[in-house]
């Protein structure tokens, strides 16, 4: 009996520490399971996180286009947040025409085509630093507008394609940026023009087609002269770069207002070391006068001018041959920058006639002025006459010497005659003494 009660009060012990630890192991199973779904929400947050390459706003994409998709009028700026390999094209939703592309420093590489395609109707802002890399693709096909504020394109074959179709005139602006091609600007297949484009500043490392005739180059750096004159203003030419940090120059020309220089704005000639009468050519190389660059323009001296400096010469030289004399005289002389084929244009003036007229444009009637000044001959001295024969010339008096040092020498001299003088009487009156006493 008494094993039999101790049996059964044992039983219940047991019972209680078996259910403490299957209750212990079920929260157990709990907690791991709850933490292994925590982790694991966590973790496709961070893999989501990892492959965000664009962002419009305060939200994430895992593509560009997707991001695009997603602009909206208050968010209309796709912000690229790490380098990607897309092709992208401007395809906002239903109502949106413009869109800002911020690079933010990374990379976008073409992916099979053209690494952004802008359609007609459609606008498109890109903003750097970063790059747009075309590879063996364009950087960017346009029909709508681009306007590049900053950042760097590259191709190796054109950069940047444009389109002027019988529907749609696509149209360009470039302020800031580099870009590097073998071709920079062109036309797509399709297109009868090229549209609308203008260059405004930015650095160009390429080549540019001739005949894009609605391309306007008003200001920018480019590596390749090349047809630019064509596509440059009226008032605008190419002026050399300076150097770059290893002393050599930087391979690029500046577009800039067309102006001319003068290094010797003021000339003087000497008819003394030989004159000769000066063309156009011998005076822009006396004064060195250039025109800045290569702007559809060359230099012309006002003729009459020259023709009264040439005047002026041959009247020094009659002077110096004939040996009279010649007062100084100075010309001014003016030099203009015409257009070439200016003096081509034929205007029939009041009188019914026919006479050359230069370009009238705003920008026409640049010049600079320079001085030429031929300096005086004097009228020669005439030689002096030479004396009368019969006139022998009077033999001029020795003057005695006045100096003190001729003094002091006959002061001496008279000194010691006398110091002579004593000792002969000396001797004298004692040879005469001697005698006496013999």
């Amino acid at each position: 009996m008494r094993s039999h009660e101790k049996r059964v009060n044992v039983c219940p012990r047991t019972q209680g520490k078996y259910l403490v630890s299957v209750v212990l192991t079920a929260v157990f199973a709990i907690a791991s399971l709850f933490g292994t779904l925590l982790f694991s929400a966590d973790a496709v947050a961070d893999a989501a996180e990892s492959q965000a390459v664009a962002q419009v706003g305060n939200a994430t994409y895992a593509s560009v286009q997707e991001a695009i998709g997603h602009t909206s009028m208050k968010n209309a700026t796709v912000t690229l947040l790490t380098d990607v390999a897309e092709s992208v094209t401007i395809t906002p939703l239903k109502g949106m025409r413009n869109v800002t592309f911020d690079l933010n420093g990374h990379v976008l590489q073409a992916d099979g085509s053209a690494v952004i395609t802008v359609p007609a109707n459609m606008q498109l802002t890109i903003v750097g630093p970063g790059t747009v890399a075309g590879g063996t693709q364009p950087a960017v096909d346009c029909r709508g507008a681009l306007h590049v504020e900053g950042g760097t394109f590259t191709s190796d074959a054109t950069l940047m394609r444009f389109a002027e179709t019988d529907e749609t005139s696509a149209q360009g602006s470039f302020s800031g940026g580099t870009f590097t091609a073998p071709t920079l600007f062109n036309l797509l297949d399709d297109a009868k023009n090229l549209g609308y484009v203008t260059v405004r500043g930015g650095e160009y490392r390429g080549m540019i087609p001739a005949g894009l005739n609605t391309l306007a180059l008003l200001s920018g750096s480019f590596s390749d002269l090349s047809n630019l004159a064509p596509y440059l203003a009226d008032s605008l030419g190419l002026i050399p770069g300076g150097t770059s940090g290893d002393g050599m120059g930087d391979g690029m020309f500046h577009v800039g207002d067309l102006a001319i220089s003068s290094k010797q704005t003021s000339v003087e000639l000497d008819p003394a070391s030989g004159l000769q009468q000066l063309s156009a050519d011998d005076l822009l190389e006396l004064t060195e006068t250039q025109l800045n660059g290569i702007a559809d323009y060359r230099l012309v001296v006002d003729s009459d001018q020259l023709q009264a400096l040439n005047d002026q010469i041959d009247r020094a030289m009659q002077a110096v041959e004939k040996r009279k004399a010649f007062e100084a005289v100075s010309q001014n002389i003016t030099i203009t920058a015409v257009r070439n084929g200016a003096d081509d244009v034929i205007d029939t003036n009041s009188s019914g006639g026919a006479s050359p007229q230069l370009r009238t444009s705003d920008h026409d009637g640049i010049s600079a002025q320079v001085a030429v000044t031929i300096k005086a001959v004097a009228e020669p001295e005439k030689p002096e006459e030479p004396g009368k024969p019969g006139d022998p010339e009077k033999p001029e008096k020795p003057e005695m010497p006045r100096s003190g040092s001729a003094v002091q020498a006959l002061a001496i001299i008279s000194l010691l005659l006398v110091i002579a003088s004593a000792i002969c009487a000396y001797a004298t009156v004692h040879l005469q003494s001697s005698r006496l006493h013999n």
